[in-house]
C-alpha cells in the first residue's frame, strides 16, 4: 500500500477548464487538420526516426546479452535468437507519421462534436506539461475508463501543438487491419497481454520503453490500470510498465522522468451496457474495422461532456529521495538484467498507488453520479431532488471535484441529467425507477426467470458504474460507517479493529492507504455524524441520514463477499479451479437471487467475485493447490466461514478472524 509520506494535499483551487470542441464548432476541421503542427520537444531535439529508434534497440547491450544468454540456453545460434528479436520488434514499434495523424483529428472531432456537448480540458495542466516536456523524459498515465481514452488523449495533445504520445496498446487492435495499421502510425505500439516466461520477448520490450525514455523521443503513454475498468472504479495498478520507465532514473542514465496522471471523466460512457454484459460473462465482442462501423449508430445518441484532468507532473529523483538508494544499480553493469530489490518494488508501488490517487482525486463528478448513488431504489422526483442536492453538498464536504451547474434549478439540473440517461431510468407519475426490461423482455417469447433477471442486472450494474465514479469520496467514511454499525462497542479501539478488517478484506475491491481511519474520522466529524474522542466513537443523531447512506453504498460489496464465501463452504466441488470458479459463483448467486434471498443483483458481477478470491486467497483462507496436471483451490472453511460471519456483523468470531489475518 502507499505510504502517506508520498501524497501531498489536494489543490487549494483548482485549475478552470475550456470547451476544446467551442472552436471546432465554429471554424473548418480540413483547415484545422491540415493546421502547422511544431510541438517544442525535449531539449529541442528533432524526432527520432523508427528506423533509428530500432537500430537502438537491437544493438542495444542489454538485447545483446539477453540474445546470448537465451541462445546458450537453448543451442539456437545467435544470429537466429536475434533474428527473432528483430521479427518481434517489427510487429511492436510504432510507426508514428503526421498524416495518418491529421486524418484522425479530422474524424474524430467531427464524431466528437456529434457524440459530446463538450470536452473541457484544464489548460494550466497543459501548461504545465507543455514546460515539463522540455525538461525531462515525460510519462502520461490516464485513467482508463473507455476505449475512447487513448484516442482522446491524442486528438488533444495535436489540438493544442503538444508532443504525440507513443502508446502501449494491446494485441487486440492488431487484428483491426487497415485501422489497427493507422493506430500504429499514430503512435500506437503493440504489446501481448502476458509474455510468461519469454526472456527474449521482455527484452525487445523493456528495451524498447526504455530507449524512448532515455532519449526523449516522444511522450510515453500506458494505463497503470493495465485494462480498461468495466465498472468505472479505479483498479489496483500493474507495476511493470512503472518499474521499466523508472529504470533509466534509477541506474542514472537519465536526470529525473516526469509523471503525469491524467483523469478522464465522462458524463455517459459508450460502453455502459457492454460493460455489464461483461461483468455478466457475456465474452467482449473482438475488436475488428467491421465491427467499428456497425457501431456507428452510436452518434445519434448524446453522451454529454468530457472532463479531462492533466494533473501536476511527479518528479521520479524528488519521490525516491531518501526512498532509493541508487548506488545499488552501480554493482554491476547496466546492461545486465536484475530483479529489483525489495525495497525498490516498495517505492514503486508506492508511487504507483499515489498516482492512481491523484487520478481519482481530480476526476470530475456530474450530478448523474450522484443520483444514480440514489436511484438504485425507486422514489419520487420531489424526493430524489432533495436526496440529490442533500448529497451535493456532502460530497462537497468531503472535497470532492464536483461540477454541479449553480445557476441552475436543482429540478432542472435532476431533469437535465435523467433526459440525458434515458436508457436507464423511467420518470413516471412523478416517480423514478431504474427501467429494469431491456432485451430479454423484448426478444422473442417469453424470458425464462434467469433472462429477466440478467436482463435487470445489466441495467442494474451500469447504473452501479455511475455510482462507482464516486466511491473514492466515500468509501473510508463508509467503512467507519460499517465499522461504527457492527463493532461490539463504541470504543475507539473496537471500532478501529472492525474497520482495520473491513479494509484489509476490501483491500481488492478499492484504492486504499495508511491513514485512512484518521482521515474517514475527520471527515465524518466534519459532517456532523460522529463525535470522536480518544477513547470513543459516537454517533449522533443528526448524522444518521449520513451513516445510512454510506453504509448503504458499502452493502453490495459487503453482501457479495459474503456470497463468495458460502459458496465456497457450502458448495465447491474439491476440485474447483480458477478457471471454474466465477461461473460457479455465478450460477450459485442467481440460485440464491431466484429464492428471493439476496437483495442485490449487483452480487453478480465477475469483477467483484474475482476481488472476494483475491482477498481470501491474499489472507490464507483460500490457497491454490498444484496437482500436476492443474492448479485447484483449496478452502479453509472454518476461516471461511468465519469471515463469512464477520462480514455479516456477526461479531463473536471477529477477534479469531482478526488474530488470523
Amino acid at each position: 500500500m502507499a505510504s502517506k509520506s508520498l501524497y501531498s494535499p489536494m489543490l487549494k483551487k483548482r485549475d478552470d477548464f475550456e470547451d476544446m470542441l467551442e472552436e471546432r464548432r465554429t471554424s473548418s476541421d480540413l483547415k484545422y487538420a491540415f493546421k502547422c503542427y511544431t510541438p517544442v520537444l525535449y531539449k529541442g531535439m528533432p524526432p527520432c526516426k523508427t528506423t533509428l529508434l530500432k537500430s537502438m534497440v537491437l544493438h542495444s547491450d542489454q538485447l545483446r546479452y539477453v540474445v546470448r544468454q537465451v541462445s546458450k540456453d537453448t543451442g539456437t545460434a545467435p544470429v537466429a535468437v536475434q533474428e527473432e528479436a528483430s521479427a518481434i520488434l517489427e510487429e511492436m514499434a510504432h510507426r508514428l507519421q503526421l498524416g495518418p495523424v491529421r486524418f484522425f483529428a479530422f474524424t474524430l472531432t467531427k464524431a466528437f462534436k456529434t457524440l459530446f456537448r463538450s470536452i473541457c480540458v484544464n489548460e494550466e495542466g497543459l501548461q504545465r506539461l507543455q514546460q515539463v516536456v522540455q525538461e525531462h523524459p515525460v510519462v502520461l498515465l490516464p485513467s482508463h475508463r473507455s476505449y475512447m481514452d487513448f484516442l482522446l488523449m491524442s486528438v488533444i495533445l495535436y489540438t493544442y501543438d503538444l508532443p504525440l504520445p507513443v502508446i502501449a496498446a494491446g494485441m487486440d487492435f492488431m487484428g483491426m487491419k487497415i485501422l489497427g495499421e493507422m493506430l500504429r502510425m499514430s503512435g500506437a505500439f503493440f504489446i501481448r497481454r502476458s509474455f510468461g516466461g519469454d526472456r527474449l520477448y521482455w527484452a525487445v520490450f523493456s528495451e524498447y520503453v526504455k530507449t524512448m525514455v532515455r532519449n526523449g523521443m516522444a511522450p510515453m503513454e500506458f494505463f497503470l490500470e493495465g485494462t480498461r475498468s468495466r465498472t468505472c472504479k479505479s483498479l489496483t495498478p500493474k507495476l511493470g510498465l512503472l518499474n521499466i520507465v523508472m529504470e533509466p532514473f534509477l541506474k542514472g542514465e537519465v536526470f529525473d522522468v516526469s509523471l503525469v496522471p491524467v483523469s478522464i471523466s465522462y458524463e455517459r460512457i459508450l460502453e455502459e451496457a457492454l460493460y455489464a454484459r461483461e461483468l455478466l460473462g457475456v465474452p467482449k465482442p473482438k475488436e475488428s474495422t467491421s465491427g467499428l462501423f456497425k457501431a456507428r449508430k452510436v452518434l445519434s445518441e448524446d453522451y454529454g461532456s468530457i472532463h479531462v484532468y492533466f494533473g501536476q507532473p511527479v518528479s521520479v529523483r524528488s519521490l525516491a529521495q531518501g526512498r532509493v538508494d541508487r548506488s545499488q544499480f552501480t554493482m554491476q553493469p547496466r546492461h545486465i538484467p536484475s530483479k529489483p530489490s525489495e525495497d525498490t518494488q516498495s517505492f514503486v508501488n508506492d508511487v504507483a498507488y499515489r498516482l492512481v490517487c491523484a487520478q481519482e482525486e481530480n476526476m470530475v463528478l456530474r450530478p448523474w453520479v450522484l443520483l444514480a448513488s440514489l436511484l438504485l431504489q425507486g422514489m419520487a422526483l420531489e424526493e430524489l431532488t432533495q436526496q440529490a442536492v442533500w448529497l451535493r453538498g456532502l460530497v462537497r464536504e468531503f472535497g470532492a471535484f464536483l461540477h454541479w451547474p449553480d445557476d441552475k434549478p436543482p429540478s432542472e439540473v435532476v431533469s437535465d441529467s435523467l433526459s440525458l440517461h434515458v436508457g436507464l431510468v423511467r420518470v413516471a407519475d412523478g416517480r423514478v425507477w431504474l427501467l429494469l426490461e431491456g432485451a430479454a423482455a423484448e426478444g422473442p417469447g417469453p424470458a425464462t426467470p434467469e433472462e429477466r433477471l440478467l436482463d435487470v442486472a445489466v441495467q442494474v450494474l451500469s447504473c452501479a458504474s455511475y455510482r462507482n465514479q464516486a466511491l473514492h469520496v466515500f468509501v473510508r467514511p463508509a467503512l467507519l460507517a460499517t465499522a461504527v454499525h457492527s463493532a461490539s462497542s463504541g470504543k475507539k479501539e473496537e471500532v478501529f479493529h472492525t474497520f482495520s478488517f473491513l479494509r484489509n478484506m476490501l483491500a481488492n475491491e478499492f484504492i486504499l492507504c495508511p491513514g485512512d481511519f484518521e482521515e474517514a474520522c475527520q471527515q465524518l466529524v466534519r459532517s456532523g455524524a460522529l463525535q470522536v474522542s480518544q477513547q470513543e466513537v459516537t454517533a449522533m443523531d443528526r448524522g444518521q441520514p449520513t451513516l445510512s447512506f454510506l453504509m448503504a453504498m458499502l452493502d453490495p460489496f459487503l453482501q457479495g463477499y459474503q456470497v463468495v464465501c458460502r459458496y465456497l463452504c457450502e458448495e465447491a466441488s474439491e476440485g474447483l479451479t480458477e478457471k471454474q470458479f466465477v461461473p460457479a459463483v455465478r450460477n450459485f448467486t442467481v440460485k440464491l437471487l431466484l429464492q428471493g434471498n439476496l437483495r442485490y443483483s449487483e452480487v453478480l458481477s465477475s469483477d467483484l467475485q474475482k476481488n472476494a478470491l483475491a482477498a481470501l486467497l491474499r489472507l490464507g483462507a483460500v490457497r491454490r493447490v498444484n496437482g500436476g496436471q492443474q492448479v485447484t483451490l483449496k478452502v479453509d472453511k472454518l476461516m471461511v466461514n468465519s469471515l463469512e460471519d464477520t462480514l455479516g456483523g456477526k461479531l463473536p468470531t471477529q477477534k479469531c478472524v482478526l488474530a488470523r489475518l
